[in-house]
């Protein structure tokens, strides 16, 4: 979701200034920042952003310089000038003064005569604004999608050696079935001695055994959620959200496997696929 797009140019008689980026965020959040004199372009900015983006904390600078002499205006402050007549008539009175009252001097006074910005049309304002910021977010776009591509090519590989792990623990599954019964066979003739051993018992004990044991359930589920994990980020839409869902999905049947197999190899292969599983869980937090 990490990403910046930047652009600058003159349209429509202004030099605008378009700056946007990003960092990873479990929903969308965005901060426009645009000129005071523009607040209108904040909500219109943040409408053609959300086209690109769906996820991440977004941050959009925009800024208007504006050079042509068009967008001001001179303007007179009719009270305030009439006011600093009244005044300065009160004072030549006062004192006795002959002296006569000039509009130079009083021009000169603050705030008596003001430079101010022309109403602009918004629309006019807001297609200079997008010819520039259209450009940054392509930019903006084109850098995550990079991202997003070396993103992708870790997962499958984790993924893959995700299916190599599990594909150990269907392997050694039922090696630990017959181990059982070994152990099982060996543990009775050692307290019955030279007495006859009841096969049927035996075998009914490992199949319970077996039973309790078995992880082809939980396996196949994770074959199928590697699958779905393909499926997804091979769709050109966001996946961020499903992906984080399916992560927890496999954890589920991890631990699942982690509590039946009563293995202690299959117990470090439990362990490497859970310590994957969260390097996948990271890296799904900065897709979108």
């Amino acid at each position: 979701m990490t990403g910046y797009g930047r652009n600058e140019a003159m349209s429509g008689g202004k030099k605008i200034l378009c700056e946007i980026k990003s960092v990873n965020h479990r929903y969308s959040d965005y901060t426009i920042k645009v000129p005071r004199y523009y607040g209108f372009l904040e909500d219109k900015v943040r409408a053609f952003i959300s086209e690109y983006i769906s996820r991440g904390k977004v941050d959009v600078y925009v800024a208007v310089e504006s050079f042509a002499d068009s967008d001001k205006e001179i303007v007179l402050n009719t009270e305030l000038a009439k006011s600093y007549v009244e005044a300065l008539k009160s004072i030549r009175c006062t004192f006795g003064l002959t002296d006569e009252i000039k509009s130079i001097d009083i021009a000169r006074f603050p705030d008596v005569i003001v430079q101010e910005r022309k109403d602009e049309d918004e629309e006019e304002v807001w297609s200079a604004v997008k010819d520039v910021l259209a450009p940054a977010a392509a930019a903006f776009v084109a850098m995550r999608e990079r991202e997003g591509e070396r993103i992708q090519k870790d997962i499958e590989n984790r993924i893959e050696y995700m299916k190599t792990l599990v594909s150990k623990i269907e392997q050694r599954s039922p090696q630990t079935v017959c181990e059982y019964q070994d152990r099982l066979y060996a543990k009775i003739k050692d307290l019955l001695r030279d007495k006859e051993i009841d096969d049927a018992r035996v075998l009914t004990e490992v199949a319970i055994f077996a039973d309790k044991v078995a992880v082809n359930e939980e396996t196949v589920r994770l074959a199928s959620h590697f699958e779905e994990f393909y499926r997804i980020i091979g769709i050109n839409e966001p996946a961020g959200r499903k992906l984080d869902f399916l992560i927890q999905e496999i954890n589920r049947e991890i631990n699942t496997t982690g509590s039946k197999a009563n293995d202690i190899e299959i117990a470090k292969l439990v362990v490497d696929l859970k310590a994957e599983t969260e390097k996948l869980r990271e890296q799904i937090q900065n897709i979108e």
